[in-house]
């Protein structure tokens, strides 16, 4: 009898974990792939549509493009998740799974910052970062800020990277002398881990005017007085306002049982979940690095090892020590990289590589080598 598995979530994590079975196995795998959208969008993507550079249909791949061996495709809502007996409920039926693994990502709770539904616009989605696109033109004076609402929240460089991207943006439409832009994080720098990398962004925001206000977090939005609120108290006016929303489990996650403080737990060694046969991966989870796509992929690589180590009764494989490359757009078609390790020592590091051609190639071939491998084009 074939094993079955069944993974819900075809993100980062998802699309790996699928993979590296079906190169295993082939046709002896009995592998379930279920997702609510029909298309996967790498996270670099919306800001290119909120900038312009793409339209959505252009960065959309299409799951049902996904011919492995030994893996179905099934576009569906999950409706429940029992860990104890591995059985979930989607709109589309039941399934019954040997081992599972959740790797459905985190959700984005806008009510959770009053006034920002009303009078902000979120660009972490790609109907939020069209949406987002068609306000821009209209902003040619006043205040830009661009905030964030909480920690943790998906890919920590993006906002500065949105702040930059904006500077462009209105340099080119001429109208950056009439423009003020400021960007409120919770951090302490914009990528604390990697000090270079901070100093780098820091330089930037400097020689284009850009105000960085750290360790704040965006506490509400006032739409008809055009004012942001910060955890502080204080008070910022805005024109234009780009926010990252608070993010959250998804609901059916947080009512399976599996979370703890909001988070699901895993063992670093091999993202198994305390539920017998239930692994976690991606930014569902709480294993100490931050909601990346990278760090979910790698946590797929480890959880697939530790599920064919299990199948062919072999060693389990080496943990997951959160080493990842993230890609950092500084503006003017420059590209700068970050190398980070977050858990294979004492203390997570960043090694920092200044912007250049190279990188904007190597950024190219990140997400092209990602299409072919997942959905084979």
């Amino acid at each position: 009898m074939k094993l079955n598995v069944l993974v819900l979530g075809a993100g980062f994590g998802g699309l790996e974990l699928t993979t590296i079975p079906s190169e295993k196995f082939g046709e002896r795998l009995d592998l379930t792939l279920i997702d609510k959208s029909d298309t996967f969008v790498f996270g670099f993507s919306k800001l290119d549509i909120l900038f312009g550079r793409e339209k959505p249909p252009a960065v959309r791949h299409s799951y049902c493009d996904i011919v492995k061996p030994g893996v179905r495709f099934r576009r569906a809502a999950i409706l429940a998740i029992d860990p104890e007996t591995r059985r979930v409920t989607t709109s589309a039926g039941i399934y019954q799974a040997d081992i599972l693994v959740v790797a459905l990502g985190a959700d984005y709770d806008l009510d959770a910052t009053p006034g920002l539904a009303e009078g902000g616009n979120e660009f972490y989605t790609v109907a939020g970062a069209t949406r987002a696109r068609d306000v821009l033109p209209t902003f040619t004076q006043g205040h830009a800020v661009i905030g964030v609402s909480s920690w943790p929240f998906k890919c920590p460089a993006a906002p500065s990277e949105t702040a930059l991207m904006l500077h462009d943006f209105l340099t080119t439409r001429g109208v950056r002398d009439a423009c003020h832009i400021s960007l409120v994080m919770p951090l302490s720098a914009p990528v604390p881990p990697a000090p270079s990398t901070s100093k780098a962004l820091l330089t930037a925001f400097a020689e284009r005017g850009i105000q960085f206000l750290p360790k704040r977090e965006v506490r509400s939005l006032h739409p008809s007085r055009k004012v942001v609120v910060l955890d502080d108290g204080s008070e910022r006016p805005y024109d234009l306002y780009l926010g990252i929303p608070t993010h959250c489990a998804p609901r059916v996650v947080m009512e399976s049982g599996l979370t703890e403080d909001g988070w699901i737990t895993v063992s670093p060694e091999n993202l198994r979940t305390r539920f017998p046969g239930v692994y976690a991966i991606g930014d569902v989870t709480r294993v100490g690095v931050p909601k990346v796509g990278v760090f979910a992929e790698g946590m797929a690589r480890v959880a697939a090892a530790s599920i064919i180590a299990d199948i062919e009764n072999g060693p389990q494989p080496s943990p997951f020590q959160g080493i990842a490359t993230c890609y950092i757009e500084f503006g003017a078609g420059r590209v700068g990289r970050v190398d980070m390790d977050f858990l294979s020592g004492s203390a997570p590091v960043g090694t920092f590589q200044e912007p250049s051609p190279e990188l904007v190639a190597e950024k190219q071939h990140f997400g092209s080598s990602r299409r072919t491998r997942w959905f084979g084009s």
